[in-house]
């Protein structure tokens, strides 16, 4: 059974192993971005610091893309899917940051619920296949695969330094803090 914290978000096992680690510090900080966003208005999720444009709707939307894009694309290669499939990245290689702006609150949080859900599918059915070596279906231009491992690892630095962001940018709209 899993501990849960006051914020609601699960705590990793301290005597897991690799796997269940990994999963667990990324389940960790994708539950305190949520934390992070939680009860907040569109011009909370719209609000910004003044030294960055960065906000808490676009980095939503933001770690949405990073979801289908390692889990999706590169780890099960399935090509784009809707909203990504139509983006002209070299008009706009921020709009997954600058469209949040456009989206209701609750689609922005429905978009980052489902990318994360079918992230976690598909890394159940690759560790189910392979465990943490299973390679990337996607490859770089020189034919290298990551492993799901570094996928995993990737995401925790990922919504790690986000979450710093997300503590900043929240405690300026309403003065929530914490870890």
């Amino acid at each position: 059974m899993t501990d849960i914290d006051e914020q609601g978000r699960p705590l990793p096992p301290e005597t897991g192993g690799e796997t269940e680690t990994l999963l667990g510090f990324l389940d960790f900080q994708r539950a305190t971005l949520a934390w992070k966003c939680a009860g907040l208005d569109a011009a909370g999720l719209a609000a910004a610091l003044p030294t960055s444009a960065m906000t808490l709707g676009g980095m939503l939307k933001h770690l949405a893309y990073v979801e289908q894009w390692w889990f999706s694309q590169w780890l099960a290669g399935r090509s784009p899917e809707a909203p990504w499939d139509t983006v002209d990245w070299s008009a706009d290689a921020d709009w997954d940051w600058h469209s949040a702006a456009d989206d209701t609150p609750e689609q922005t949080r429905t978009l980052w619920e489902d990318c994360v859900a079918r992230s976690r599918e598909l890394t159940a059915a690759a560790l189910a296949e392979g465990g943490l070596d299973t390679l990337s279906r996607r490859a770089d231009s020189a034919g290298r695969a990551p492993s799901l491992r570094w996928i995993l690892f990737h995401m925790v630095e990922e919504y790690a330094r986000h979450v710093g962001h997300a503590d900043l940018i929240r405690e300026s709209v309403d003065g929530l803090t914490g870890e």
